[in-house]
């Protein structure tokens, strides 16, 4: 049985993904402000410390796999909350865990980015420069200074990054780590039911195009993550999985 670290367990995605894993087998110990194993509020250091040694204890100090769920929506008021949730809380747990990754064979980790990282500047995109280099004091006074919208995307953006330049190193595939993430576009949780009753946000995600018809499901996603946590992704590393309906296909034809 493995034990695995689910960040926003309490609701969306992060819910799905514990009773997915949950139902396999697995341990979870999930972590979320409230109604979880871990209460804690990754938005800044001190939380994500907390997180961190609470996790620790609970799995002493040995963990099958992580996956950095907790996220929040464009729709929030403080664009540079949503950065040290989105890129910190996540990037910065994943890093802080992966000592206890290591100490367990074949094991993997999952962040969820978002196909929105994809509709902002690639380079140069000061706020996921900032955000890359760990500087999270500029990174929010930069976030400060947009709106939600540029916080989310960028934020995503560099967390997307942040998988594919770690993935790779020795400190995680030369450890035997796996590291990859899920790209989700729209899906039905109540991040984006905030979104879609956002007077300029509900409007601009109901049109944005989804070639397959319809919002996902988080039950959709969570089967994405339970698959690059598993024996069957075996030789994924560094990998960004969009799992959006096709609207990355759609507006990026040919990004690859």
């Amino acid at each position: 049985m493995r034990t695995i670290a689910v960040t926003g367990s309490a609701s969306g995605i992060g819910a799905a993904v514990r009773g997915a894993l949950a139902g396999a087998g697995d341990r979870v110990i999930g972590i979320d402000l409230r109604d979880a194993d871990v209460e804690a509020d990754l938005s800044h250091a001190a939380g994500r410390a907390k997180a961190v040694a609470a996790v620790e204890r609970a799995c002493g100090a040995t963990l099958g796999g992580v996956v950095a769920c907790a996220g929040l929506g464009p729709q929030v008021p403080d664009p540079a909350t949503i950065v040290s949730v989105n890129y910190f809380g996540a990037a910065e747990l994943l890093a802080a865990l992966r000592p206890a990754l290591a100490r367990s064979p074949r094991s993997a980790a999952v962040a969820v980015a978002s196909n929105s990282a994809g509709l902002v500047a690639s380079s140069p995109n000061p706020l996921t420069e900032a955000c890359l280099r760990g500087d999270e004091a500029q990174a929010r006074e930069i976030a400060a200074q947009g709106d939600g919208f540029g916080a989310y995307a960028g934020s995503k953006l560099a967390l997307a990054r942040f998988v594919r330049r770690c993935a790779v190193s020795a400190d995680w595939a030369g450890a035997g780590i796996r590291l990859n993430a899920v790209a989700p576009g729209a899906v039905r949780t109540p991040l984006l039911d905030a979104g879609l009753a956002h007077d300029q946000l509900g409007p601009a995600i109901r049109a944005f195009p989804i070639p397959l018809g319809a919002f996902g499901e988080p039950k959709q996603i969570a089967a994405v993550i339970a698959f690059l946590l598993s024996e069957a992704a075996s030789f994924c590393c560094g990998s960004i999985v969009f799992v959006d309906g096709g609207s990355d296909a759609l507006t990026r034809p040919d990004s690859v």
